[in-house]
């Protein structure tokens, strides 16, 4: 089995070839590809050497699974190439997600929607996919309403530039690159992404509307916050969630225990709750502070963190890539 893995020198690129390496995916091939710049670069992958190709060469190679994370423009101009030479994508950039003709996957939540006619498979958005991990199982039980969300999101979603001038600031060196308008370290920044017409950003309206979308159900009510803050291992989540049925608040958390995928560290009295820094370099979403909103019926708060350059991005790829094969559908 060929793999490629588009934008193989990238953040999220070099944790999708870690991420490959630790699960033990069953390949042959491995085929790294990036920019020109990049071409010939040799990347170690279990202990061998593969040299880094352009995109028309991988795409002659034929590879079965295409890992893409190397931005919405490449992939609207390249998925489509491989696609057509047999390859199933899958694309870690929002190029695809709300397109109405492909799948927007999370293992745990939808996998079962996809086909053997799947040829570009969409990736959610990293803030998006640990939140709809823990609210599948309590949809399924009591009917979401309504679900308000606060994030505090590391600087690495942004990417290398970010931690750098993150990593600046706290050196004192205040003039270097900057991947935002203003300081990050002992700062908040209210925005990520840029701002649309009705007053959110981008990322807000990708958490709504991609929800929705891996959800299966537009009648869901979502609203957002997202908020850069100067840390690396993960992204923090506040969720607020109005069910249609009430709860009994030790059910919820035994059924999130139950749930594929996630850890609960949910232990007010001994300080145990999620972080960032306990979620980097893990897989599973940690869900914690799970307690019932006194101020509304049928309502409650949970804190969800996951590290988002691994289930975020490249390990939901990944596991996405293993249903396909478990499934037989490449």
């Amino acid at each position: 089995m060929k793999i490629a893995v588009v934008g193989a020198t990238g953040l999220v690129g070099t944790v999708m070839l870690k991420v490959l390496e630790e699960r033990n995916f069953p390949l042959t091939e491995l085929i790294p590809v990036a920019s020109e710049k990049s071409v010939g670069k040799e990347i170690t992958f279990k202990g061998k050497k593969f040299a880094v190709v352009n995109m028309d060469t991988a795409i002659g190679m034929r590879p079965d699974i295409a890992l893409f994370s190397a931005g919405g423009g490449t992939s609207l101009e390249n998925a489509p190439r491989f696609a057509e030479a047999g390859t199933t994508v899958i694309d870690n950039s929002s190029a695809w997600r709300m397109d109405p003709s492909k799948k927007l996957i999370v293992p745990e939540v939808n996998a079962h929607e996809l086909s053997i006619d799947d040829k570009i498979i969409a990736n959610p958005n990293c803030s998006t996919i640990q939140m709809v991990v823990a609210l599948k199982p309590l949809h399924d039980k009591y009917r979401i309403k309504r679900v308000v969300v606060s994030t505090y999101q590391s600087v690495t979603g942004t990417g290398v530039k970010a931690v750098e001038q993150m990593m600046n600031e706290r050196k004192g060196v205040m003039d270097g690159p900057m991947a935002y308008a203003y300081p990050i370290d002992l700062n908040v920044i209210p925005q990520i992404d840029v701002f649309t017409e009705n007053g959110y950003t981008k990322e807000e309206m990708k958490m709504i509307l991609e929800t929705r979308k891996i959800m299966g159900d537009d009648s869901i009510r979502v609203t957002a916050t997202t908020v850069r803050i100067p840390v690396m291992g993960g992204h923090s989540e506040s969720v607020n969630i109005e069910f249609e049925n009430d709860f009994d608040v030790a059910e919820v958390k035994a059924l999130l225990e139950r749930t594929e995928g996630i850890i609960v560290v949910d232990d007010p009295a001994n300080l145990k709750y999620p972080m960032p820094m306990d979620a980097h370099e893990k897989d599973e979403v940690f869900v914690g502070r799970i307690r019932r909103d006194e101020s509304l019926p049928n309502t409650l708060n949970m804190w969800i963190v996951a590290d988002n350059l691994r289930k975020g991005a490249a390990t939901n790829a990944v596991q996405i890539a293993e249903y396909l094969v478990r499934k037989e559908l490449i």
